[in-house]
């Protein structure tokens, strides 16, 4: 992975570690110049670079109004793939990391009305969106799943909230039951925001668009499915609109491998198609959406494409590079 410029990235200290649940930690992040952090909204998130040169993108689940540090939780996943098996074997308090910009993919839209929908660490993008919902008086239910209690992180933060929290871990209550829980009694214009596994979210999707229910969802990462496409990678010549180069990107790498290859770096942290880091105008040309951001009008629209792993089907596309 090419190194991202160093002027979008800052250092902040790890100024504390709590243990939020079996196999989760926080991490407490303060700048290390002691400057205020720049203000961001519920859903938020940033890319954290870690001394192995790993770039991986969490939520920010802290205080919104607190811009003196950041907060995230990691799940240590039992296949990790080097980002949260380092975080939590390998860093300790008084360690510097490296975040990035602070990007919002997944932000709070106005409503009468919140369902919240969370899976296991997907709880983390959805706890400053109860926070706000709550601060402005707006209705909001969640409903939290996880496989048990002892694995599902903020519970005992989010009891406060009484009856409006639904806790349903899986070894007690079973699946979601989503016309329940989710759906019922859900007041017209009402929303569901979720985030968490692919699987979760895949029914959720297939049951609000039954119901004709508004879903925002934030997915981990793209699913195999999404990022294979059709299987079919052809070559195509990508020209940058604003310096007229024309780049070749071959089947095997992706526009931005190429862009690389010829010593143009644009921003690029997670190269799974999720940070959004990454989106570019699109001028000219047919695409083919790899990501896990746009949504059916913005793909059918094609106005933008994820460069990390979005490929075009034409065999020219001109971006607004």
């Amino acid at each position: 992975m090419a190194p991202a410029p160093a002027d979008l990235y800052r250092e902040v200290v790890v100024e504390e570690i709590v243990r939020e649940a079996e196999s989760v930690l926080s991490f407490r992040l303060r700048p290390k110049s002691g400057e205020d952090l720049p203000s961001w909204d519920p859903g938020a998130h940033i890319a954290l670079r870690l001394p192995s040169s790993l770039i991986r993108q969490y939520s920010l689940c802290g205080r919104i109004d607190d811009r003196s540090t950041l907060t995230i939780a990691v799940l240590r996943e039992p296949a990790s793939r080097g980002g949260s098996a380092y975080l939590h074997d390998g860093i300790t308090v008084g360690d510097v990391l490296d975040i990035g910009e602070i990007r919002n993919n997944f932000p709070l839209v106005g409503a009468p009305e919140y369902v919240f929908v969370a899976g296991g660490i997907g709880i983390t993008p959805l706890i400053p969106m109860i926070e706000r919902a709550n601060a402005t008086g707006t209705p909001w239910r969640l409903v939290y799943g996880g496989r048990s209690r002892r694995s599902m992180a903020y519970i005992d933060h989010l009891v406060q909230y009484g009856s409006s929290v639904a806790i349903r871990p899986e070894d007690e209550c079973g699946l979601l039951n989503f016309e329940v829980d989710v759906t019922a009694g859900l007041r017209e214009g009402g929303v569901v925001f979720a985030c968490g596994p692919e699987p979760m979210l895949s029914a959720l999707e297939k049951h609000c668009l039954k119901r004709s229910v508004p879903l925002h969802i934030e997915r981990f990462r793209a699913s195999e499915e999404t990022l294979v496409g059709t299987g079919i990678n052809k070559p195509f010549v990508c020209k940058l609109a604003r310096t007229g180069k024309r780049i070749e990107v071959t089947e095997d790498e992706t526009i931005v491998g190429a862009l690389e290859r010829c010593g143009i770096f644009p921003k690029s942290d997670c190269r799974e198609g999720t940070c959004g880091s990454c989106e570019t105008a699109v001028l000219s040309g047919g695409v083919e959406h790899r990501d896990a951001l746009l949504d059916e009008n913005e793909r059918v629209e094609s106005k933008t494409m994820m460069i990390c792993v979005s490929r075009a089907t034409t065999d020219e596309i001109v971006l607004d590079l």
